[in-house]
């Protein structure tokens, strides 16, 4: 399954966003484990990239770009796309259209996004992100167990994995 995931769900994990980051650590786990394969808009990047920017410098906003670029496949963002976003009828911002129109461009089966009104005439099927877990759980022979990260700061997408084995560790004493 190729699912297009919302800036929302990345800046959710990125940012430490309770309670949405949990659910979004356990997506971006299903893609570094090659369960789904991830995809983002390349307005994505440019918007974590000015959001980070603004955060913690350029240099680590660089750094979490790379690691975005390496787990994530990139569905662009050109002429094709933006009239087709033009044309969707539906959409209350452009923006959404994009995302949603680069989606369907990369041939994504869903987009994940925790604003899923924003796309009630999408022809996509969009889900939440509990929604998307529960949907690969049910599909998929590896079971994603869900574990609470209470307050952790993830920090880094390298960290993602890290903090799941650990919350699994503590869940299970």
């Amino acid at each position: 399954m190729k699912v297009m995931v919302d800036t929302n769900v990345v800046l959710d994990l990125l940012l430490d966003r309770t309670p949405h980051a949990a659910n979004a650590a356990q997506i971006f786990s299903l893609v570094e484990r090659n369960i789904i394969v991830g995809c983002l808009g390349a307005t994505t990047l440019t918007t974590i990239h000015y959001l980070a920017t603004k955060a913690v410098g350029a240099q680590k906003a660089r750094r979490e770009i790379r690691k975005l670029l390496r787990l994530f496949e990139i569905a662009p963002v050109n002429r094709a796309v933006l009239e087709a976003a033009l044309a969707a009828e539906g959409f209350r911002d452009f923006e959404d259209a994009v995302l949603h129109e680069a989606a369907r461009q990369a041939d994504a089966d869903a987009l994940v996004t925790r604003n899923q009104s924003d796309f009630r005439t999408a022809v996509l099927a969009i889900y939440e992100p509990r929604e998307l877990l529960n949907i690969v759980q049910a599909h998929h022979t590896h079971r994603t167990k869900e574990v609470q990260l209470g307050r952790c700061r993830i920090d880094s997408i390298d960290d993602v994995s890290q903090t799941l084995s650990t919350a699994e560790e503590e869940d299970a004493q």
